[in-house]
């Protein structure tokens, strides 16, 4: 059968038209049994394992050092500045001298009793040949008693007793005398000790005329100068002190540890110090701190001692102190964003040996700012999920991806 050309093109249009339908129609069927099918796959959660590893809780806190010691050293007796050893800046050593001071009053006083000493030890000498004279008066009224006793007892009528009676008398008269002047002698002896002590307080008065350190130190501040009176320390609350005197082998932090510290704080806790301005960074240890909390900014008086051993500290340097408040050296451990918490209640999210997830309650211990140690409800090498959670339900499988955990990078309060 023949059809006129013209009719030709109508037919192919429509048999195009009917092809294209078909492929679409086949098209949109594999689209959708590839989106079912995408729909159905497991969802893919990131992971990692619970670890053993130690863990710390640290605390930095600013403060600035002080010297362990820091003293004004005042004149104990007062004097001219005679000589002056020491300026801004000196180091000295404990016992050493730092100025002369010129006390004339008591050096005239050293000299009067150094003859007082004298004059007490010519009367001692007198008392002592009053003594031996007494001595031997005693002797001679002694011997003739006893003879006339003796005499007396043997051959009765041979000396009159009146006789016997004079000799006793005399010879304790003698004795009576001998007793006085052995006192005199004690009491010559004991003047001379009495002038001796004298002598030796005023030297231990004018001893501080030499003012000396009382410990190895810097002196930070001078207040004297050649010629100066200094008034003595202990008798005027307007003298001025010598120099200041700061110790430097050693020095104070002095921490405000916040209440809810507190009860970490323990003698020896070892402690990082930096110092930024001298790029350097020492170790100290908790030495005291005041066991109590202040009223008003509910903060701890507590203070680590910094070894100076090279000198390059300084007072009023700016520190950085870091406490290590609680640490332990093989605890079970899970990442910090691995922990969910609703009200006082806190768990993960475990996959079990058939990649479905469940919720596990735990107990955790010390927490830093990248990991958490769990006390209870976990061991070591079980899987948990890091990645967001709260699309998951108890009994979903899931896709597990491994992955390595991320730090924040907190410097030295979450070392581990």
């Amino acid at each position: 059968m023949l059809y006129p050309l013209r009719t030709l093109p109508a037919v192919s249009l429509a048999l195009a038209i009917m092809a294209g339908a078909l492929t679409f129609a086949c098209s949109k069927a594999g689209g959708d049994t590839h989106a079912t099918a995408a729909a159905s796959a497991p969802p893919t959660v990131a992971t990692t394992e619970v670890q053993l590893r130690p863990i710390a809780q640290h605390l930095p806190v600013s403060s600035e050092l002080v010297p362990f010691q820091e003293i004004d050293v005042y004149a104990k007796e007062a004097g001219y500045v005679k000589e002056l050893s020491v300026d801004y800046g000196s180091h000295v050593r404990q016992g050493q001298v730092m100025a002369v001071l010129e006390i004339p009053e008591l050096e005239a006083q050293l000299k009067e009793d150094e003859a007082m000493i004298k004059a007490r030890a010519d009367e001692v000498t007198r008392a002592g040949e009053e003594v031996a004279r007494a001595k031997a008066q005693h002797d001679v009224t002694d011997l003739q008693y006893n003879r006339l006793n003796g005499v007396a007892k043997t051959k009765p009528g041979l000396v009159a007793q009146q006789e016997v009676d004079d000799a006793q008398g005399k010879n304790l008269a003698a004795a009576s005398n001998l007793d006085a002047v052995k006192g005199s002698l004690a009491a010559a002896n004991s003047e001379v000790e009495v002038a001796k002590a004298k002598l030796a307080r005023d030297q231990t008065l004018f001893d501080y005329a030499k003012i000396t350190a009382p410990f190895d130190g810097v002196v930070t501040q001078r207040y004297a100068n050649l010629g100066a009176l200094m008034q003595a320390g202990t008798s005027s609350t307007q003298a001025t002190p010598l120099v200041r005197l700061s110790q430097e082998n050693v020095y104070r932090l002095v921490i405000p540890v916040p209440e809810s510290y507190v009860r970490f704080i323990r003698i020896g806790d070892p402690v990082e110090v930096k110092v930024p301005s001298l790029n350097e960074t020492d170790s100290g240890k908790v030495a005291r701190f005041s066991a109590d909390v202040n009223s008003s900014t509910r903060t701890m008086h507590t203070e680590v001692n910094v070894p100076n051993p090279r000198g390059t500290l300084v007072p009023g340097l700016y520190a950085e102190a870091t406490l290590t408040l609680n640490q332990t050296g093989n605890a079970v451990t899970v990442p910090i964003q691995a922990v969910d918490r609703a009200a006082d209640q806190t768990s993960v999210m475990i996959l079990q040996p058939d990649n479905s997830v469940q919720t596990r309650p735990v107990t955790l211990g010390i927490q830093t700012a990248n990991y958490a140690e769990v006390a209870s409800g976990l061991t070591p090498g079980e899987r948990i999920v890091v990645s967001d959670r709260s699309g998951l339900k108890a009994g979903e499988r899931v896709t597990p991806h491994p992955t390595e955990v991320l730090a924040y990078d907190t410097g030295a309060s979450d070392k581990e």
